[in-house]
């Protein structure tokens, strides 16, 4: 008998990639699921994604496909749901390239009672256990460089990095539209080098959906988790006035349309639910990249099934 010879090499080399990201998602589950989290499933479909300037939705009919669960999620909350996590297919448009898919895997968890600090800590507790499901525990390699798990993390806020990595302060930064290019050139690769490092305590601008910070409003209380120098997650104390947050959502229009962008409607009936949801902080990690640190792997390609050129 003549066996037929397998011309998709690109995912034949993937094998063991993908069995070991089907070993992190076991471990993901394993250890919200011990900690007494509900797992939960959101509509993919919306009618309106959160405004955010640089986040795009792709359209699907008269709808779009969601950029997160969040909205959705944000609802259970405040409905009376305590602690949620969710590993859902999201997608974006214009994402492509060595670390982004228009179609990524996220996971997202809230907690009621939680803050952004006692969520650091958690992430810190799960990426320790999937390190041990992996038999990794102690250290990971990843682009030449061993990173070491055992606690405290590194944690730093922003106002910090720009003082020790560059000559301009957030204020500058902001104010001569150079933040986002600031960070991704002269901060985030010094971050997560020796070992995981939070970035905390970002401006207020860049924290649409986030608490401010009560002793220092000019911040909010936003952080993102880096490996290596790869930003793995952003999580913050969650923003429950829908006054305060119907503002946002105009003024990320408002920023939407000066660049060019359409303008996307309120999602009302979120804001209609938000002030029932209790104080509590959430968070989202891109799953792919995980795995990429975990295998240190340099592209995104290498710990999916398929790329969309491969489809």
């Amino acid at each position: 008998m003549t066996i037929p010879v397998n011309k998709n090499w690109p995912l034949a080399r993937r094998k063991r990639a993908l069995q070991q990201r089907a070993r992190i998602l076991q471990g993901i589950r394993h250890f919200f699921v011990q900690k007494g989290y509900l797992e939960v499933e959101t509509s993919h479909r919306i009618p309106t994604p959160a405004p955010e300037s640089h986040i795009d939705a792709i359209p699907s009919d008269t709808w779009v496909l969601h950029t997160s669960p969040e909205l959705c999620m944000k609802r259970m909350m405040a409905a009376g749901y305590e602690k949620i996590f969710q590993i859902c297919r999201c997608w974006r448009r214009r994402e492509r390239g060595d670390l982004h898919l228009p179609e990524f895997t996220l996971l997202e968890w809230y907690r009621a009672g939680a803050d952004y600090h006692s969520l650091m800590e958690e992430c810190e507790q799960l990426i320790r256990s999937i390190a041990v499901t992996l038999e990794r525990e102690g250290k990971i390699i990843f682009r030449g460089r061993n990173i070491h798990l055992s606690g405290p993390w590194q944690r730093i806020s922003v106002k910090e990095a720009f003082r020790y990595y560059t000559r301009t302060s957030v204020m500058e930064a902001l104010e001569r539209n150079l933040f986002d290019q600031i960070m991704v050139q002269n901060i985030e690769p010094n971050l997560g080098i020796e070992k995981p490092t939070f970035l905390y305590d970002y401006p207020a601008e860049r924290g649409a959906l986030a608490r401010l910070k009560q002793e220092d409003q000019s911040v909010a209380e936003r952080f993102e988790l880096y490996i290596g120098g790869l930003e793995i997650a952003n999580g913050f104390s969650e923003l429950v006035d829908s006054e305060e947050q119907r503002r946002r959502f105009h003024l990320e229009n408002k920023s939407r349309q000066s660049m060019g962008k359409c303008i996307y409607s309120l999602p009302d009936k979120f804001l209609a639910e938000l002030d029932s949801m209790p104080p509590c902080a959430g968070m989202a990690l891109g799953v792919d990249r995980l795995v990429m640190v975990f295998l240190d792997i340099e592209t995104i390609d290498e710990v999916v099934a398929f790329t969309p050129e491969e489809l």
